[in-house]
C-alpha cells in the first residue's frame, strides 16, 4: 500500500472506495490537516499503489496497516470501510476509533437485510469491465454521484480525480467486487470495541442510507448520522459537514478534546 501523510495533530487514516484512490479525499485533508495528521492511502492496485500485486484482503491489509500507523483513527470510504471495519475488530489496541462513509457491514440485499443493494449487481459490474473496462468504470461514476443534489459537480470531480493516477489494475477490481458481493460483518459489531461514526449520504444509490443507522445500532456506542442532500461520495458535495462530524468526533475521543 501507499500512504501519504499530510497535517499535524492526532493520526487519522483515510482509506478509498472501489476503483478511486486516496487522491479523492482532498477536500477532507484541506479542511482537516490544521488539526489532525492525515495518512491518505492508496490499496493495492490501485492508485500509487497501482503495481502492487498484494492482494485486496482485508484482514491483512488491516494488520499491515496498524503495523505502520499505530494509533489512528480509521476512516473507510465503501469499500475501504471493510479494511477500517476489520482494524477496527482485530486491532482495537492499536486504533482509536473508526468512521464508516457510506460502508455497510453488508452490501447486498437478503431477507433480514434490506439496507442493500442487488444480488446480481457486483456480478453484472464484473461481466460488464471484461467487455468495457473504462467505460464500465465511467459509468460506476456516475452511480457514485447519483442522487446528490449537486450530482453534476460531483461527477465533474470524479472524473477529474478518479484516473488522475492511472487506471485502477483490473485484478484488484474483480477482487474488490467479489468482497463487496460476499461480505457481511453483521455478526461481529456488538464485538467493536472501539467508538465509531457512521455517516451516510440520505440519497446514496449504492449503499441506503438505512444500513448506516442499522449497523449502528448493532455497536456499542455507536453513533450515526445521515448527511442530508449527499450521495455516495457524501465528502464531494457536502465537504464542510462532512469534515465538522469528522472533527467533533474526533475531539470527542480521550485526548483530543483541545
Amino acid at each position: 500500500m501507499h500512504i501519504e501523510t499530510r497535517g499535524q495533530g492526532p493520526a487519522l487514516g483515510l482509506i478509498h472506495g472501489w476503483a478511486m484512490h486516496g487522491g479523492l479525499f482532498t477536500p477532507l485533508v484541506d479542511r482537516l490537516a490544521e488539526r489532525y495528521t492525515l495518512h491518505v492511502v492508496d490499496l493495492p492496485g490501485h492508485g500509487h499503489a497501482r503495481g502492487s500485486e498484494t492482494p485486496l484482503e482485508p484482514r491483512a491489509l488491516a494488520a499491515e496497516l496498524v503495523r505502520r500507523v499505530p494509533g489512528a483513527v480509521w476512516l473507510g470510504w465503501s469499500l475501504g470501510g471493510q479494511v477500517a471495519l476489520r482494524a477496527a475488530l482485530d486491532h482495537p489496541d492499536a486504533v482509536r476509533g473508526l468512521v464508516m462513509v457510506a460502508a455497510s457491514p453488508r452490501f447486498v440485499r437478503g431477507d433480514d437485510w434490506p439496507h442493500g443493494v442487488s444480488n446480481t449487481l457486483f456480478g453484472d459490474f464484473g461481466d460488464a469491465l471484461r467487455r468495457d473496462f473504462r467505460g464500465t468504470l465511467e459509468g460506476f461514476l456516475a452511480l457514485e454521484a447519483l442522487g446528490s443534489s449537486s450530482a453534476q459537480h460531483e461527477l465533474r470531480k470524479l472524473r477529474e480525480q478518479a484516473f488522475e493516477r492511472g487506471e485502477p489494475a483490473p485484478r484488484a477490481l474483480h477482487e474488490g467486487l467479489s468482497l463487496l458481493d460476499a461480505l457481511d460483518l453483521r455478526d461481529e459489531l456488538p464485538s467493536l470495541a472501539v467508538p465509531s461514526l457512521w455517516l451516510s449520504g440520505k440519497r446514496d444509490r449504492l449503499v441506503p442510507a438505512g444500513a448506516m443507522p442499522a449497523a449502528a445500532a448493532m455497536a456499542h456506542g455507536a453513533r450515526s448520522v445521515a448527511i442530508a442532500n449527499a450521495g455516495h461520495a457524501p465528502f464531494l458535495g457536502a465537504a464542510d459537514e462532512v469534515a465538522a462530524e469528522i472533527d467533533g468526533f474526533m475531539r470527542s475521543l480521550p485526548g483530543n478534546a483541545s
